[in-house]
């Protein structure tokens, strides 16, 4: 055995300890990476230890009495305690147990030997061709199922099979060799005692079959004789607390290897063992017991048996000790958190253990402070009767306002989920959890920029859910408007955050010249910029919807914040900053977001609220008092103000009106306008002009690139150079074609050698507007087919075509250089090229779509293909589009989603005539995408029908799609979505009709799926409000698609919403019934705020109601019946804050419509309006105060909870006058009362100190330190005071206690140390068993 020498040599003092994670529990911390762990490579190391690998001869004694079964030890596994030096050198697992197999037996004969080795690796073999067979027969049976649900597991089996086919090769060799030489192969020399020396080193099974349990397993173990192995190892007395901790070690491996085998523990005798492990003096020996208990745990059961030991002592014990036992501490902490980890668990949490948490979160500098606050939180979400019963919500709250904890969004969520529910809500104080967190803001002198910020992300994730905004809004709007009143404050770090918070919950995105308005720039140039980004940054053209755009649920619930911040006062305290602040770029700042919310006022807000915000009076009230110096001031806000409005309607995607939402005809007909060429006066200029703009290009004066003015040369190129005689004039006259294009040639190395980066697009965009401006007359085209430059290009692509027998040593589009440099620009002028019938007819001469096609079917390149697809234009019925077919169908599964990807542009494309007329040329893209949907693999089905539920917005392409009679039966849910768009039309009603689609499908809804959808649309808004992803302004993608970050946070579609889009849809339900159905669950469960799964029902009828209400066709059914008062009713006064907002969104569904606009506006709710009357959907109270009524409840009181007995440590608890026959005990206990008493505190804790010097027999007594438990469960004491008192007693009383020897008599508890047995003496002192062994060894020499 070595587990003892080794260990020694490789062990480390406490403080050299790292402290990292334990990846089991806790890995959501958010200061998993500071916090300390014993679960590590390194493992826990006792200390004492020698180097250079000597021993004291005590441990050698020690170690040559300890059994076989530590020669069992896996290889270290991540998280154990490392207590000896293992061997690295990992065999192979195919052939290592064969070798032990053979080494086992050098003692037999030869002969029989080698047949037995033989006999062994056939029996591996059979067993490896077995496991094999078992994994082909999974992975058929898993591709038959979803591609995304089995996705890991798939890998998993892939892997074994790999690992098995390698076995199976090396197996068969073995046995080919050992038949060949029929002996034994040799087997270096080594000494007898070398097993003693080194652990036997094992390969650890694969990460398949241990993580599973697979009772495919070497035979050479069994988990069972290895763990009554490790459970005798740990019964042998008095050995080192290095050899402990190896066997907890093992042990841990053990279960890790074999999760099943916890199942099959004697706790009998499991139990006594880690009795006198927790009862060790050596800490590590006490952390390693920790960790064998946890790794113990099953089910409730276990949980039980566990506290049966008496552990809730020694875990209070061991949290309260001081620094020096982290080691301890940790394992204890780790080992409470694993009760979480079981179902029901937290009921066997004890009140004792979370008051000892509790008093570890108060300690500041505490290491695991952090740990204790998400534990308490935890237990909070769980069991928030014992967290309050317990104390620990005091800490919790202190963290938050004191901005000592780092998260602050991970508490404050708890208290977001309990605020939700009137039953989980009575155990939190109204107006004090959350505004806490606004302590930061308000308080001058706090105010620390750290603390802001952190504390600023918990607001905002407050005020993004329904519970945080309606808790928040409490006694008139207090806490928020406390924060709009900091902006009062003169400190400028301070009002910077609050602006940055109001434009994060505004969800404004400033825009594209911000950055230099903030600057100090002038704003005179910015509109006509502006608007040319923004018509570029509409790529894709949006579609055109008959009826309106789907409901924007995010831009309703800003619409209610603006609200609420406008009558929190925000516009005067904006306007007070402006003012008052001497920071420019806060000045500018402050005026940008002024105009910013002015303009989203007049865009979301009803008129009534909106009229009154853009007069603002108090800024114009400042500016018109002449005889006041401020007047200079206030004008100048007012100056910039309107120069900042103007400038936003100017950049603004179309100048829309006040209360007007852009629909998605409007942005179709704007974009399509501004792709139309505008007239440019430059195009007509006389010669002077045009030779001007030559000289000014600075192409004619210098032959490099760098010093041209590329400004001036796209301005030529888009003017000019559009005339058939300035084109031959550049040509032949001058060098400006010449050398313009020769720039583009790839092998002269100029444009192809350019590094890719954000600055160096514009080369890009200026060659493809070259291409496309010679294309446009004759002599263009003539020079460009004359020129070597589609040659070069077709030339390079050759490079790539393995069929051309062309190569190069560095190709020009090898995968580094289309990443790092611009050659992926040449495919963007083939894509210019392509979008002109003259262009494909170049591209025919010079045979690229020929090599286009080899390099597809080759499929080599997936980079290239990919790139190829994006470019290429396919508006012209040729090449491109067979190309394009032949990827969909034929390329690999990564290349058929980005063909399918593609598809997307072409397919919701459409023209407005100049007539007003809406035109589509899509259908060719419609019958690939319906191809699609019978694809093989998944995901590639999924995409084609994302796209076609876009195409499905426009009733022309719809009705084509239609046509097309898509079967998608076999693709389930996937399709379920397209197939809801076809109820949207009369003809795909027939359709699904025919089909029987309709009524089985209504069914299904009314019974189940309507309940199944409110999940589903919860989890869409919980998308839509987190805060989207931050720009990456250096990101670069030679893809044209990677960079449409498309989060299809889109609403789910609603059945019975389509189906009111049709008057048969309408009159099947009416014939059904269904909508009377759910207004009487409104009207009868809509109040109930118990049951969840009735709130879930009428969450699920509400949005089944709002949905048929939103059509017009439908909106007849609100009429009918009175269910409209019902939803107000719900929104004003429910008790579940979250059925409050469901109720909110609803109502602006029923705004949608005319009817429902006017029923809503008889109950004092106003909706915002286009010009013509039309609603958007966004409709707020009049009166916000009926919407935000929540009143302040009733909180309970610790005192007053009744815990279950299962939660407490001790039943019983302490008396309110105490009586004790002992006057000594007594004072003991009166000076515990004192102890938490400020103002007496010193005196009672030196008169303990006193009693303890004088050897007070009470300190001996397990009924008193019973009876000292059980006032610190169910009192407040700080963590010293807690260690000082357990310090007090005696070792002994602790064992007793824990093995149940307590003794009334103070003789009983002197005699407690007689009475232990030897084992508990031994392992419990293992310095007084070093003196023995010691002793006994001199005298032996």
């Amino acid at each position: 055995m070595v587990g003892s020498s080794t260990m020694l040599s490789s062990s480390a003092t406490p403080t050299q300890k790292s402290l990292a994670t334990q990846p089991t529990h806790a890995t959501n911390s958010p200061i998993a990476a500071s916090r300390p762990s014993l679960d590590r490579d390194g493992g826990l190391q006792p200390p004492g230890a020698l180097p250079n690998g000597a021993r004291s001869i005590a441990t050698s004694a020690a170690s040559s009495l300890a059994p076989r079964g530590s020669s069992l030890n896996p290889s270290q596994a991540p998280g154990s305690f490392s207590s000896d030096l293992r061997s690295q050198n990992i065999q192979s697992r195919a052939g290592s147990r064969a070798d032990f197999y053979i080494r086992d037996k050098l003692d037999e004969d030869d002969e029989s030997m080698a047949e037995n080795t033989i006999n062994a690796l056939k029996d591996s073999l059979s067993r490896e061709m077995k496991i094999k067979e078992g994994s082909e027969n999974m992975l058929e049976a898993l591709n038959a199922k979803k591609a995304k649900q089995t996705k890991e597991q798939r890998q998993r089996v892939e892997a074994e099979l790999t690992a098995s086919n390698t076995r199976i090769k090396e197996l068969k060799q073995r046995i080919t060799d050992a038949q060949r030489s029929k002996v034994v192969p040799s087997t270096p020399t080594r000494i007898r005692n070398e097993g003693l020396l080194n652990n036997v080193v094992r390969s650890p099974p694969s990460a398949s079959r241990s993580g599973a349990g697979s009772e495919i397993e070497e035979p050479t173990e069994s988990p069972t004789f290895a763990l009554a192995e490790i459970l005798q190892a740990l019964e042998v007395e008095g050995m080192t607390a290095e050899y402990y901790v190896e066997r907890a070690n093992n042990f841990v491996d053990l279960f890790k290897r074999y999760p099943t085998l916890k199942y099959d523990l004697v706790w009998s005798v499991f139990g006594d063992r880690m009795q006198v492990m927790l009862l060790s003096n050596s800490r590590e020996v006490v952390a390693a017991g920790y960790r064998m208990l946890r790794y113990s745990i099953s089910d409730m059961a276990s949980l039980k048996k566990i506290r049966g030991l008496n552990t809730d002592f020694m875990v209070v014990v061991s949290l309260a000790k001081d620094r020096k036992a982290d080691v301890e501490r940790e394992q204890a902490l780790k080992f409470v958190r694993a009760f979480l980890d079981v179902k029901d668990g937290v009921r066997e949490v004890s009140r004792a253990v979370v008051r000892t948490i509790a008093a570890v979160a108060e300690q500041v500098e505490d290491r695991l402070r952090p740990i204790c606050i998400e534990t308490l939180a935890e237990i909070l979400l769980r069991d928030p009767a014992l967290l309050v019963a317990s104390g620990g919500l005091v800490p919790l709250s202190e963290s938050l306002a004191e901005g000592s904890y780092k998260s602050p969004e991970s508490i404050s969520s708890v208290f977001l989920y309990l605020m939700d529910s009137p039953h989980t809500r009575k155990y939190l104080r109204a107006g004090y959890e959350l505004e806490v967190l606004f302590t930061a803001f308000t308080d001058a002198l706090f105010s620390f920029e750290g603390v802001v910020k952190q504390n600023s992300k918990a607001i905002s994730s407050a005020m993004k859910s329904w519970p945080g905004l309606m808790t928040l809004s409490m006694y008139n709007f207090r806490a928020i408007g406390s924060l709009i009143s900091s902006l009062m404050l003169p400190n400028p770090t301070l009002r910077d955050l609050i602006i940055e918070l109001l434009y994060s919950l505004l969800r404004i995105k400033p825009p594209a010249w911000a950055t230099s308005y903030l600057a100090g720039r002038r704003l005179t140039t910015y509109g006509r910029v502006t608007t040319l980004k923004s018509t570029t940054s509409h790529k894709e053209e949006a579609v055109y919807e008959d009826d309106g755009t789907d409901q924007n649920f995010v831009e309703h619930y800003t619409a209610l914040l603006l609200a609420i911040f406008i009558k929190a006062g925000m516009m005067p305290n904006l306007l007070l900053v402006a003012q008052d602040t001497d920071d420019p770029t806060l000045k500018r700042k402050t005026t940008l977001l002024i105009g910013e919310t002015l303009k989203l006022a007049s865009r979301i807000l009803p008129a009534s609220w909106s009229s009154e915000l853009q007069l603002l009076p108090e800024l114009f009230a400042a500016a018109s008092q002449f005889q006041n110096e401020a007047h200079f001031n206030a004008t100048g806000i007012v100056y910039q103000i309107s120069s900042v409005s103007r400038t936003l309607y100017r950049s603004s995607p179309s100048g829309y009106h006040a209360g007007y939402l852009p629909s998605s005809s409007m942005l179709e007909n704007m974009s399509h306008v501004e792709e139309t060429p505008k007239p440019n006066l430059v195009v007509n200029a006389d010669d002077a002009t045009f030779r001007q703009l030559l000289i000014d290009s600075g192409v004619l004066g210098h032959s490099n690139p760098s010093k041209w003015n590329w400004d001036v040369v796209q301005k030529i190129i888009e003017g000019p150079l559009l005339n058939g005689k300035r084109v031959e004039e550049a040509i032949k006259a001058s060098k400006f074609a010449k050398r313009l294009v020769g720039f583009y040639r790839p092998f002269k190395f100029k444009f192809s050698e350019i590094k890719s980066t954000r600055n160096t697009q514009k080369y890009v965009r200026v060659g493809v507007a070259l291409i496309h401006t010679l294309l446009q007359t004759a002599e263009g085209t003539k020079y460009l087919s004359d020129n070597k430059l589609l040659r070069q290009i077709a030339e390079c692509l050759a490079q790539c075509d393995p069929t051309s027998g062309l190569t190069a040593q560095f190709p020009v589009f090898s995968k580094d250089r289309l990443t790092d440099t611009l050659c992926g620009g040449y495919f963007h002028l083939i894509g210019a090229l392509s979008s002109d019938p003259r262009g494909l007819q170049m591209l025919e001469r010079w045979r690229i779509f020929n090599m286009m096609y080899h390099i597809i079917d080759f499929k080599q390149r997936p980079d290239l293909i990919k790139l190829l697809l994006s470019t290429l234009d396919y508006s012209i019925q040729g090449h491109p589009r067979v190309i394009l077919s032949k990827a969909l169908t034929a390329g690999t599964k990564e290349m058929r989603i980005h063909a399918t990807s593609t598809l997307k542009k072409y397919a919701t494309r459409q023209r407005i005539t100049p007539t007003g007329q809406i035109v589509s040329d899509s259908k060719w893209a419609i019958q690939l995408l319906v191809t699609q949907l019978y694809d093989p693999d998944v995901e590639v089905c999924a995409t084609a029908v994302k796209i076609l539920e876009k195409a499905c917005n426009s009733k022309a392409l719809l009705e084509y799609i239609v046509e097309c009679r898509p079967a998608l039966d076999h693709l389930g849910e996937i399709g379920a979505p397209l197939l809801l768009r076809f109820l949207s039309t009369s003809i795909g009603y027939h359709y699904l009709d025919g089909l029987d689609y309709i009524s089985n499908e209504m069914d299904d809804w009314f019974l189940g799926r309507n309940d199944t959808y409110v999940g589903l649309i919860e989890a869409s808004l919980a998308r839509s409000f987190t805060d989207p992803q931050e720009d990456q302004p250096h990101r670069l993608s030679i893809y044209e698609d990677d960079l449409d970050t498309d989060q299809d946070n889109h609403v789910p579609p609603h059945f019975y919403r389509e189906l009111s889009r049709t008057k048969e849809g309408c009159k099947l339900l009416e014939d059904k019934g269904h909508f009377e159905e759910f207004a009487m669950t409104i009207r009868e469960y809509g109040m109930q705020s118990e049951d969840p799964e009735l709130i879930t029902k009428v969450k699920g009828c509400l949005w089944a109601v709002g949905n048929v209400g939103s059509m017009e066709l439908g909106a007849p059914f609100l009429e009918s019946t009175d269910v409209v008062e019902h939803i107000i009713e719900i929104a004003e006064s429910h008790d579940v804050f979250s059925l409050r907002g469901t109720a909110f969104f609803v109502l602006g569904l029923i705004s949608r419509s005319t009817h429902g606009l006017e029923i809503l506006s008889e109950h004092g709710w106003e909706s915002c309006t286009t010009p013509l009357g039309i609603s958007l959907g966004l409709c707020v109270p009049t009166n916000l105060s009926k919407l935000f009524s929540c009143k302040p409840w009733k909180h309970e009181v610790p005192a007053t909870i009744e815990l279950l007995d299962t939660q407490k440590t001790i039943l019983e608890p302490p008396p309110a006058e105490i009586h004790e026959e002992d006057e000594t005990n007594q004072r003991i206990l009166e000076l515990m009362t004192e102890l938490g008493n400020m103002v007496l505190y010193r005196k009672a804790k030196a008169e303990l100190f006193q009693l303890r010097h004088k050897k007070a027999p009470g300190f001996r007594e397990p009924a008193l330190f019973r009876k000292v438990m059980a006032m610190m469960e169910c009192h407040h004491y700080r963590l010293p005071d807690r260690h000082l008192v357990i310090e007090l007693f005696d070792k002994s009383v602790l064992r007793n206690i824990v093995f149940g020897e307590e003794s009334s008599d103070e003789s009983a508890s002197s005699s407690g140390d007689e009475q232990r047995t030897e084992r508990q003496r031994s392992i419990s002192d293992p310095a007084e068993f070093e003196k023995i062994t010691s002793k006994a060894h001199m005298g032996s020499l």
